[in-house]
């Protein structure tokens, strides 16, 4: 498989994680597998508890199984998430169109989670010791994720991280046919983008940050 030109230089990289928008409008075009497999890779260079690397990818491009899960995604917005948006205020850096926008995206995401091209489940199978029981876990799965968020975004490819699946985890993870002992925490759906790549709406980093306790200025960010 040739690579393809990315530059891979440090003011490149923050390009690319300071214009990694949630890009939850996608094309149903197919995406190559091998920008597939090249997003896996990426992945499965995180770190991960113990390198022990109990994490495993389902790639699911069945309309029948995202059909399926969907039911479950469509639910939880209807029930809890739309709500909640509906009665909470714009986040940091934010405005109140742009937040009503952001919504938009989310109800178009919801309708129409089944036709995005291909999905990434990331899953932990619980059967090493060294692998919390619990959710905790997610520090040995979310960093792939990331990693495999940055790769679609360098290849020109929309993604997004979403988990609201889990609000319904039982039923959805049954319509993903998971075996025992093997648990979902994210899908990522991931297809050409429907609009542009560019900046990401943040809050001033002096609101995020403190030093050596919580309310403490740091100068360095006068």
């Amino acid at each position: 498989m040739a690579d393809s030109p990315i530059d891979l230089s440090s003011e490149n990289l923050f390009d690319i994680i300071s214009t990694m928008r949630a890009m939850r409008r996608l094309k149903p075009d197919p995406v190559p597998d091998e920008l597939i497999v090249r997003i896996l890779e990426a992945g499965t260079r995180a770190p991960n508890g113990a390198n022990s690397q109990t994490w495993h990818f389902i790639v699911v491009k069945d309309v029948g199984i995202k059909k399926a899960v969907q039911v479950w995604y469509k639910k939880a917005l209807d029930e809890i998430v739309g709500p909640r948006y509906a009665s909470s205020a714009p986040p940091a850096g934010s405005t109140a169109e742009k937040y009503h926008r952001q919504h938009l995206a989310v109800e178009y995401l919801t309708e129409h989670f089944h036709e995005a091209p291909v999905w990434i489940v990331a899953c932990i199978k619980h059967d090493n010791a060294l692998i919390p029981p619990d959710r905790t876990a997610g520090a040995s799965i979310y960093p792939a994720v990331q990693n495999m968020l940055l790769a679609a975004r360098a290849l020109g490819l929309g993604a997004n991280l979403t988990t609201r699946h889990l609000r319904f985890e039982e039923e959805s993870e049954k319509a993903l046919e998971l075996p025992e002992g093997v648990h979902s925490y994210a899908i990522i759906p991931i297809g050409y983008p429907i609009g542009n790549f560019g900046p990401v709406g943040r809050g001033n980093l002096r609101d995020f940050v403190s030093l050596d306790r919580i309310g403490q200025p740091w100068s360095a960010l006068d």
